[in-house]
């Protein structure tokens, strides 16, 4: 016997409408991409160039969020049960291994440019500097408001906090280069911005393919949530439990709960099964209303191959 409430599939949470804050911080950073790249042309700098590149990446993320945080807000459907809201998190993992692509490159040709540095003209490297660092700090500005609010808007505003970085290391090298003439400048400016990109990047991808696997959702403890089921009243055995992260902030519990074969002849199961999801609400951050536990009666065990988890 199944016991559960039946709500809209997707409606867990009503999800906020970011796409706004994205086609500013698009419009901003594809703006500056075009300068730069004409910049990183003129100048033949590392730092720049790199600085481009990872402009090029924020731009195609910031188009990709765009396009996820549009097709979260599609309604569910009979064939999509959640909708599109996996969208920003297939969003922010397409992001995340595009900026380790770029990290990557950005430190081999870091290290190679330090024995060979090419000459560098200072003057336009800080005013394309400069360029970039105002639009990052105006995307920033608009972004950060809404970086919490899930995986998606988090890998925008990484991304454009990280150009915003990578703007200061190219201006810091061109002063360097300006007032000491030590070219290798430019080739560390480029080591340390992708020492910034690679280990958010890496973290975000870890954090997405986590999500993907259907991994128990971070800071949730199985254990004790099975603990906690196993002490309501009347329960045996808790088995086939599950626990998956649908997208940021909707945290869902799948369980088979078996209780006391009496249970099903006296009306107690109504009242386990509040109690279960009322147990699951006071300790853990899941969505109970879309939980799902299925009631068993213990001789129904014997219908049921053993060695579940």
């Amino acid at each position: 016997m199944s016991h559960g409430h039946d709500h809209a599939p997707a409606g867990a949470g009503a999800l906020a409408d970011h796409r706004r804050r994205l086609a500013i911080a698009f419009g901003l950073t594809s703006t500056v991409l075009v300068a730069q790249a004409v910049g990183a042309v003129l100048t033949g700098s590392l730092a720049l160039l790199v600085d481009t590149a990872h402009m090029l990446t924020d731009a195609a993320g910031l188009a990709m969020a765009l396009v996820a945080a549009h097709l979260a807000l599609k309604p569910a459907t009979s064939r999509r049960t959640w909708g599109y809201r996996r969208a920003e998190v297939l969003g922010a993992l397409a992001q995340s291994a595009v900026l380790l692509a770029v990290g990557g490159y950005v430190l081999v040709e870091g290290v190679r440019r330090l024995f060979a540095p090419p000459e560098v003209p200072s003057t336009e490297l800080i005013v394309f500097g400069v360029i970039g660092l105002v639009a990052n700090v105006a995307a920033i500005a608009v972004l950060a408001g809404g970086r919490k609010a899930n995986f998606n808007l988090r890998a925008a505003f990484l991304e454009v906090l990280n150009d915003a970085l990578g703007s200061v290391g190219v201006i810091a090298a061109a002063i360097v280069i300006a007032t000491t003439g030590w070219y290798q400048a430019d080739a560390v400016a480029g080591l340390l911005i992708g020492a910034l990109i690679v280990p958010r990047a890496f973290k975000l991808l870890r954090e997405t393919s986590a999500v993907l696997l259907e991994s128990t959702p971070a800071g949730l403890d199985l254990d004790a949530v099975r603990e906690h089921l196993l002490g309501v009243e009347h329960v045996r055995a808790v088995h086939d439990l599950h626990a998956t992260l649908v997208a940021t902030g909707l945290p869902v519990v799948t369980a088979h709960i078996t209780v006391d074969d009496e249970c099903f002849s006296d009306g107690h199961t109504a009242r386990i099964l509040d109690q279960l999801q009322s147990c699951l609400a006071t300790h853990f951050p899941i969505s109970v209303e879309h939980s799902t536990f299925q009631i068993e009666p213990a001789s129904h065990r014997t219908h049921e191959h053993l060695g579940h988890a």
